[in-house]
């Protein structure tokens, strides 16, 4: 073999390159390849995954380039158009130098020279970073070629020995051929290539240039053209018949040594050279052992380090040296000094001046452990920006993660968790035996998160920072869309048949060996087109149809587009274009520019850099808010972290399941299983927190029994129950198998460390070792080998499933305090969850929903009582914030706020608007108006659009009135005395009330402004229908689907709801179909009729009519006996059967009525009452009486012949009201 190929791009050359770098891999090997390069444009995103696949290919080499583009002059920051020319150039780096140097150029385009999203360089910088790079001149857009098309041979030539003055021998002009035959695609590039080729042939003869041979490889394979013509469309935004597009030669994949010597047989040399330039890389890597920053330490620390380092010595000396031998130095040392100082200052706060034995050899273990590792400066970096975050009032949390586990953690309050109460260990975030860098996520409150980032750019410097890079690809119903975009298939066409792609894995029934079994496949589109139901679309679909599929999948994957990741942040230790490649973005809050490695968070740590994810947990800025909310209230003010944990109104709250909006604990299933359970103790919400989970789910039944008493705990040794025994005898977490690992057989810390992880990771072979040594450690401590591998078989099969404890102790914290704050403070609980759900109407719904459940009142904005957010006013209701009013600017609620803290209340709506007109604009007031905030002035909403006597509408009147007393109040006239005289205009008067209200307009209005129902609800006057006659709300329908698909069974459903949103359109082949979205009060759900249901239903099709939906969840499809024999299913669905007026439901169903008195109601006011009430509801629905006798336990029944009855809500109303019960007979 003797070529190579130099110039290739991946699909990290974004949506211009489609090639997989596994594919190119594949592909060279098969071709004979010995090596092989990588050179995206402009960046090296794709470096780390090339180098991890090519390790899987040891025949072939990987090369390490980058196809830059390079700008003769500029002003690093100038944007001006002067500076807009740029060409391409090559350059693969020969050793580790020249990667850094690669790494420096690259970094420089993005940081200092991007224009128009190209990240350019200029001469003098690739001068600066030149050494021990590869250059090649690269396409027709390089300097050299673009030269020669111009007809300007000389400058050519003056470019080229401006490289080689740079480059020497080590610069290669590059020859392309892309001659193609394809109807449609570019012939303009081959002719360019030409002339360009001839003048590159002609110069490197007068230069003594040698010259290459490459593809501009785009794509793996030649079939692999036209889906990259259709990835160019995307690109461009253009459509794939459009004859005036970018098109590509369909040439640019990896081809093979017979096919270029084909292009190039004149000059067979530019084939071998390519060889030349992989002979002159060398194998080196790029990953590192961790680079820590230094943690500057405290001046007053300093000046007496001689005394602590004699302190700490015993520590210090566990490692003065590195694991190569190598000495660390005096930085090293004064760190984990001072590590050991902050340490032991913290356990005093946490245990009291005398540690206990456990404590104290507990600390020093990890100290020394730390030490040797090497992480000093870690620990003191986390320590300290999370101290800074504390003391500008951030919430933390209080750990997440394996990090729980280290008492040393505990100690610098960078958790708060004591790990050795809770058996929480520290080998299972920090392992003896491997040298893995720790990882600390640390969570923060929502609004506070970007603080903690300034705090730690301003200290360590802004070049040692970055975020990091995050890559969008094209998911499965992504690339069908956009693919059929391109091919301009109808958008109803392409919606179609992206519903067609599961959301979630499915199953489907395949054949292997001859016998049918159930496989889940992952909804990747080769896994649809085969097994899912866009098989049959590539079977009997039209051929647009299965082009789009085809091309589709072979898009699935390719990256879209890059983006930052919310959480993670490197640290380095110098400036970072060091050790990584640097891109940068906007910074979503300030718009400035940020750092952003090249790199993705899963290679980060690889190259030696310190990752730290920084995450925004909403639950933490809920507490606060809560703590607020109390305070403004109650004047009460308290550490969260020092609630009592055995407050039994809290233990309470969980054993009744009230835990809407109490972290982690919220699910129905587990509301359920809280009941069942009744929790009595922390310990218990801990292992509920690991054990709900798919999974160890399956022991919640036998751990409820245990801890209930119904069935006996039991253990295989003795020895377990002190490990177990706060599971009752179930291992829930890693930590049991570690810690019994330790103590049966003695395994160490690191070997216990090591059995999670291969039991996690179902490492057989690493496992079948430990086993072997777990059953010779159990039996010399007499243990029954017979008991100690019936262990092992448990442990193998739980393991897997067993969750991290420390993670689980955390969070169950957290969750407790959620519940404690509900327990004792619901409405200023709830109050803070509405507040930080706002833009999430969903859970805005539920809250709603738990508030009425509780007896908390959720009240519209008032003018006079709302702040921004929502707030809890003197009765202990919820009050709807200002801030919350769609459309309502940020200002104008400060104004009001404002404007009522300095000069009172609005004691009436004339008096707010002379204080705000000016302020408050007709958009603002209306807003507020149909809000509901000027309800307590008294006046009914819809009398603000009644005329006045003028004719005008109240609100123009009112809203003029307001603009004339602003104007009189800034110009006063003076009377002929010289006093002055406030002339101030006439208040209008409001116009009487007019008919009734429309509540339907109103709460429309409502809706609109808050995102919900405040006043009522549409459906509230169909509450005895909704009670009666619907089996679920609408939003249960998709999951009444799912159930209905895996039992395959039918089920009949029928729900009630407003219509709130109808259209009516085409299909595909032209036929008439509706759909029409129904709203209850859980959600809504859009139905689709098409034919004769669309000709059935369309008369119900308005929006605000209240409808009743009879409907069943079928199989979508008939399926033929035979085909069902074969295995063929068809998915389920909900299938429309029958609609009506909701109004009409009670008079269509109803067939009988009944009502029951009890004897010690009976009394002649009672009668002369029920008499009445029955006389006022006379209808045609039979009434039958029950008189019951709690007492002596019998009932009558009478069928009334005087009265039948009209069965209303109002009806229904005063019954209640009298305490009778009812029930109906439904026809």
């Amino acid at each position: 073999m003797s070529f190579v190929h130099l110039h290739v791009h991946t699909q990290y050359s974004i949506l211009d390159g489609q090639a997989s770098i596994s594919g190119l891999f594949e592909r060279a090997k098969e071709l004979g390849m010995p090596a092989l390069a990588i050179t995206d444009h402009g960046n090296m995103y794709g470096v780390k995954e090339f180098l991890k696949v090519a390790k899987k290919f040891p025949e072939v080499k990987p090369i390490i380039g980058c196809e830059i583009y390079v700008t003769r002059h500029y002003d690093h920051k100038l944007k001006d158009k002067d500076h807009r020319g740029y060409y391409h150039l090559i350059l693969l780096a020969k050793n580790y130098n020249g990667y850094k140097n690669l790494m420096k150029i690259v970094s420089t385009g993005h940081i200092e020279g991007k224009y128009y999203d190209k990240p350019r360089v200029s001469h003098e910088i690739v001068e600066k970073y030149a050494q021990d790079l590869v250059c090649c001149s690269a396409c027709i857009a390089g300097e050299v070629p673009r030269a020669i098309i111009a007809g300007d041979m000389e400058g050519a030539l003056k470019a080229i020995e401006w490289h080689k003055n740079i480059f020497g021998e080590d610069f290669y002009l590059e020859v392309q051929q892309h001659k193609t035959e394809i109807p449609g695609q570019s012939q303009e590039v081959y002719e360019r290539q030409m002339v360009a080729n001839e003048g590159i042939f002609e110069l490197a003869a007068k230069t003594g240039t040698k010259v290459i041979a490459t593809n501009d490889v785009h794509f793996v394979r030649k079939e692999d053209g036209p889906a990259h013509d259709r990835l160019i469309c995307l690109t461009t935004n253009t459509f794939v018949d459009d004859p005036e597009r970018m098109r590509y030669t369909q040439q640019e994949y990896l081809k093979s040594e017979e096919e270029m010597l084909d292009m190039f047989y004149k000059h067979p040399e530019t084939l071998s050279n390519t060889l030349e330039v992989a002979e002159k890389i060398e194998s080196y890597k790029v990953d590192k052992d961790p680079i820590l920053p230094k943690f500057d330490l405290p001046e007053e620390f300093l000046a007496e380090i001689d005394t602590h380092l004699e302190t700490y010595k015993h520590i210090i000396d566990e490692g003065r040296c590195d694991k190569n031998g190598n000495e660390r130095g005096a930085e090293f040392c004064n760190s984990v000094a001072y590590l050991c100082y902050l340490t032991y200052k913290g356990a005093q706060w946490r245990y009291g001046d005398t540690l206990t034995e456990e404590q104290a050899e507990r600390i020093e273990f990890e100290l020394k452990t730390i030490c040797k590792m090497g992480f000093p400066d870690y620990f003191l970096i986390v320590q300290d920006f999370i101290a800074a975050a504390r003391s500008e009032g951030i919430s933390v949390g209080p750990g997440r993660g394996s990090a729980a586990g280290s008492a040393v953690a505990y100690c610098l309050k960078i958790t708060n968790i004591d790990p050795i109460k809770y058996d929480l260990l520290f080998e299972r975030f920090l392992n003896p035996d491997r040298i893995n860098m720790p990882d600390v996520d640390i969570d923060f409150d929502d609004d506070g998160r970007y603080r903690v980032f300034q705090y730690i750019e301003e200290k360590y410097g802004k070049d040692h920072i970055s975020h990091v890079i995050t890559y969008g690809t094209m998911a499965a119903k992504s690339a069908i869309k956009d693919v059929a975009r391109v091919s301009r298939m109808s958008i109803d066409e392409s919606n179609r048949l992206t519903k067609l792609v599961p959301d979630k894995p499915f199953e489907a029934t395949v054949v292997e060996d001859g016998k049918k079994v159930t496989k889940e496949f992952k909804p990747k589109l080769k896994n649809c087109l085969k097994y899912g139901e866009l098989k049959g679309e590539v079977e009997n679909g039209n051929e647009q149809t299965k082009e789009v599929l085809n091309y589709a999948e072979k898009l699935e994957g390719c990256i879209r587009q890059t983006g930052v990741h919310a959480c993670a942040m490197i640290i380095g230790r110098g400036n970072l274009t060091e050790y990584i490649p640097i891109s940068i973005a906007n910074d979503k809050l300030t718009g400035e520019e940020v750092w952003v490695s090249q790199y993705d968070g899963h290679y980060i740590e690889e190259v030696g850099m310190l990752k730290m994810d920084f995450l925004g947990l909403r639950t933490l800025s809920i507490i606060k808010e809560c703590q607020a909310n109390i305070k403004k209230r109650h004047g009460v003010e308290f550490d969260i972290e020092q609630i009592p944990i055995d407050d039994p109104d809290t233990y309470a709250l969980y054993s009744r399941g009230d835990t809407t909006s109490v972290f982690q604990f919220e699910s129905p299933g587990m509301k359920e299983w809280l009941i069942k359970l009744q929790p009595t103790r922390f310990e218990d919400l801990i292992a509920m927190n690991a054990l709900y989970r798919p999974g160890p789910m399956d022991y919640i039944p036998d751990f409820v029994e245990r801890k209930q008493g119904r069935q006996e705990i039991k253990y295989d040794l003795p020895q377990m129950e002190d490990i177990l025994q706060d599971t009752y005898g179930i291992t829930v977490y890693q930590e049991q198998v570690m810690l019994l690992s330790r103590k049966l057989a003695d395994f160490t810390r690191g070997q216990a460390d090591t059995l999670r992880k291969a039991m996690g990771k179902k490492l057989k072979d690493v496992l079948d070792g430990l086993k072997g040594l777990f059953i010779e450690g159990g039996t010399k401590n007499g243990h029954p080998k017979d008991m100690l591998e019936k262990i092992w078989a448990d442990w193998e099969k739980f393991a897997s499933y067993a969750f991290n404890k420390s993670h689980a102790t955390c969070y169950a914290w957290v969750s407790y305090q959620t519940g404690w704050l509900k327990a004792h403070y619901p409405a200023e609980f709830q109050a803070a969850n509405l507040t930080k759900n706002l833009s999430n109407m969903d859970e805005i719904k539920k809250i709603m929903d738990d508030c009425k459940k509780n007896g908390i009142k959720v009240l519209n904005p008032d003018i006079n009582e709302s702040e921004s957010k929502f707030t809890v006013n003197k009765q202990g209701e919820i009050r709807f914030g200002l801030g919350g009013i769609k459309g309502f600017g940020d200002n104008i609620v400060k104004a009001i706020i404002a404007e009522r803290e300095e000069n009172g209340i609005f004691p009436d709506i004339y008096n707010f608007v002379e204080r705000m007109s000016g302020v408050v604009n007709r958009k603002a007031f209306e807003s507020l108006l149909h809000s509901g905030a000027f309800d307590s002035f008294g006046i009914c909403r819809k009398q603000f659009t009644t005329p006045c006597k003028n004719g005008d509408p109240f609100i123009d009147t009112l809203l003029r009135y307001g603009e004339l007393y602003r104007k009189d109040s800034e110009e006063s006239t003076i009377s002929l005395f010289g006093d002055a005289e406030e002339m101030k205009p006439e208040r209008p008067e409001v116009p009487p009330m007019t008919g009734e209200e429309d509540i339907l307009e109103k709460l429309k209005y409502e809706k609109e402004l808050v995102g919900m129902y405040l006043s009522s609800h549409p459906l509230d006057t169909y509450a005895f229908e909704l009670e009666n006659f619907t089996t679920c709300q609408i939003s249960d329908i998709p999951a009444l689907v799912t159930e209905c698909n895996t039992k395959k069974t039918k089920m009949k459903v029928n729900v009630a709801g407003f219509i709130t949103a109808a259209s009516e359109s085409q299909t595909k082949t032209g036929r008439p179909m509706s759909r029409m979205t129904v709203e209850d009060y859980g959600g809504s759900y859009e139905f689709a009729f098409f034919g004769k249901d669309h000709e059935a239903f369309m008369q119900y099709e308005k929006v605000n009519t209240a409808i009743f939906v009879e409907g069943v969840i079928e199989e979508k499809y008939y399926i033929k006996p035979e085909d069902r024999a074969k295995g063929k299913e068809s998915e389920y669905g909900f299938k429309v059967k029958n609609i009506m007026l909701l109004g009409n439901v009670t008079d269509t169903f109803v067939k009988g009525f009944a009502i029951t008195v009890t004897t010690p109601m009976l009394s002649p006011d009672f009668r002369d009452r029920l008499v009445k009430m029955l006389k006022r509801n006379k209808g045609n629905v039979p009434l039958t009486m029950f008189l019951y006798d709690p007492q002596k336990k019998w009932n009558i029944e009478f069928l009334s012949h005087k009265f039948k009855v009209q069965v209303t809500l109002p009806f229904i109303e005063e019954l209640k009201s009298l305490g009778i019960r009812y029930s109906v007979t439904k026809k």
